[in-house]
């Protein structure tokens, strides 16, 4: 073979190949491997957003263990192990990774330039240096937000309506996340004060985070109601948070839709409509779309669940008004 009919022949094979390290589409033949790396969970405890993900995966037509491959890896509380799942999956060869939470998220960019990176239940990436513009963000970061700009008014809003007289609320939070205490105070307070309601800033920290002194701050503050921030800490442990609350008969409110968690309410963006949004940006980045081709979007689809169990058990009679808003009644 001549050298004009070689590169000729070699040139295509070598753009074929380029194209998939970019993309992040795997090489033909190849079963595609996806990672998986939340900010908070255990390999042990139910995980519904994994599932809620595996069930939009599915309606695509990716199986798990069938034509895909989903590698989940979880920092069991420990949030100072997410670097090292990350550069894990990145050795793994995963051709995509799912990213829940800014800590995961962050983990994953700095394991890898080059491995696409999808990523959920993100409050602001551009603001948190995730990527440059949301519209278009470039790299190998794309995925979607919970960005409101009233950020927490309508929760608070919702717990003003469902506790009359409402007054004073703490922000229960992971001190964990990087973001100095005073910070996390200031946005505490102007959230609060948004809604016309005091505020007191309750932070604990994994894996094993002293919620017994969280409540008793909350009992000598005489708060009226418990907001818990959809953070590692509190997601991983929000059955125990909800249990202290039913004890000490203090109405919470979970910003996510975490309504197996026992607590009075939860608020948030649908857990459904994340796994469906996830797969379909998974399934375009494995057909070949660039990941910063994608521009990053927001999540408008949000949830109100009420469990009536846990307010018969406080003494709290919801308004039937908020009870006929709800998406979903926990009797």
């Amino acid at each position: 073979m001549d050298l004009v009919r070689f590169v000729l022949a070699v040139v295509p094979t070598l753009g074929v190949v380029l194209g998939a390290a970019v993309s992040g589409a795997p090489q033909s033949g190849q079963m595609p491997r996806i990672g998986y790396l939340p900010s908070a969970g255990t390999s042990a405890s139910v995980q519904p957003t994994l599932e809620a993900v595996r069930q939009g995966l599915a309606e695509l037509g990716y199986v798990d263990g069938r034509n895909v491959i989903i590698e989940a890896r979880w920092a069991e509380g420990r949030v100072e192990r997410l670097p090292e799942l990350a550069a894990e999956l990145v050795g793994l060869n995963v051709d995509i990774i799912v990213t829940l939470g800014g800590v995961a998220t962050r983990a994953a960019k700095n394991a890898t330039s080059t491995v696409p990176i999808v990523f959920a239940v993100v409050i602001d990436p551009v603001a948190g240096g995730l990527v440059p513009d949301r519209q278009r963000p470039g790299g190998n970061l794309t995925g979607f937000t919970s960005f409101d700009p009233q950020e927490m008014r309508p929760h608070l809003e919702i717990l003003k309506e469902a506790i009359p007289g409402l007054a004073r609320v703490a922000f229960l939070g992971d001190a964990g996340v990087p973001g100095s205490t005073e910070a996390s105070r200031a946005w505490d307070e102007r959230q609060a004060q948004a809604a016309g309601l005091h505020s007191q800033t309750l932070r604990v920290r994994g894996p094993s985070p002293d919620l017994e002194g969280a409540f008793e701050a909350a009992r000598r503050a005489q708060a009226q109601a418990i907001l818990v921030l959809e953070m590692p800490a509190t997601i991983e442990h929000r059955r125990r948070i909800a249990e202290l609350a039913i004890r000490d008969r203090l109405p919470t409110l979970f910003v996510g839709s975490y309504g197996d968690s026992g607590g009075l309410i939860a608020y948030g963006t649908s857990r459904g409509e994340t796994g469906r949004q996830l797969a379909a940006y998974v399934d375009k980045i494995l057909k070949g779309t660039k990941p910063g081709a994608l521009p990053v979007e927001r999540l408008t689809r949000y949830e109100l669940i009420l469990n009536l169990e846990t307010a018969r058990s406080i003494g709290l009679a919801i308004p039937s008004a908020l009870v006929k808003r709800a998406d979903r009644v926990i009797q």
